[in-house]
């Protein structure tokens, strides 16, 4: 693997962003949806993608949260190398912001700030009754339904197959996508709509993919890298010595 070439192009590049997807988190532990081992090849009573809709959150909450608690709040995932060496490319006045289809938060964790989080966040929850706010771990420590002290049920404040993105985060990421020289995309098979749609506002230098299955837009990218995301961030030099 030929990381000489994505070095370089970090080194000129003044306004970098990363779009990434579920690949970007299973180095931590994190299971992806499509993978053999992914949410959608597990077996419960219903399958996953029903399970997480918003319908069905409506009509079965507990068994919604029986799958969520065990399968998608992952509290306890560290960030791995992916994650550090981007937030040292925003430390170094590089990376200008983050496009994430994960809802785990280990972006933040690894200490990027300029995140736009396309499908919302495990550690925001609100009562659908009065709008209290609650964290991850209060899901995490609850028991079959979570309740507000008002009595209200909580909703994550991710978005559920039958819900829309939200128009704030959108406009966000589409205009950071629109000004960027260099975007790199990353662990996402890019077949996940209206996210993948995003890279159409891309209109900079360079677009370089790293997955490791093949996508709709290889034939588009001006670097591709089909491996891991570790083994390629791990090579790359993201201090300030760049």
């Amino acid at each position: 693997m030929n990381i000489d070439a994505l070095q370089d192009r970090v080194r000129e590049s003044q306004n970098i962003v990363f779009f990434g997807g579920a690949g970007v988190s299973t180095e931590s532990g994190i299971p992806d949806f499509r993978s053999p081992d992914g949410l959608y090849h597990m077996h419960y009573a219903y399958p996953p993608e029903t399970i997480i809709s918003h319908s069905f959150f409506l009509a079965h909450p507990e068994e919604f949260y029986r799958f969520y608690r065990e399968k998608m709040l992952c509290l306890d995932a560290a960030p791995n190398i992916t994650h550090k060496k981007l937030a040292e490319l925003e430390t170094a006045g590089k990376l200008k912001a983050i496009v994430t289809q994960n809802i785990d938060g280990l972006h933040q964790k690894a200490g990027s700030r300029a995140v736009y989080e396309l499908h919302g966040s495990v550690h925001r929850n609100y009562c659908m009754e009065c709008g209290a706010f609650y964290d991850g771990a209060f899901i995490k420590e609850s028991r079959g339904i979570p309740r507000c002290s008002c009595g209200g049920m909580i909703k994550p404040d991710v978005v559920l197959y039958e819900k829309c993105l939200d128009d704030a985060v959108v406009r966000g990421a589409i205009a950071a996508i629109g000004q960027a020289d260099l975007l790199i995309v990353g662990g996402t098979s890019l077949n996940v709509y209206p996210a993948a749609g995003m890279l159409q506002y891309f209109q900079g230098k360079m677009l370089v993919l790293i997955n490791k299955s093949p996508t709709p837009f290889d034939a588009k990218a001006d670097l591709l890298y089909q491996t891991s995301l570790g083994s390629v961030f791990g090579a790359l030099e993201t201090g300030e010595e760049i």
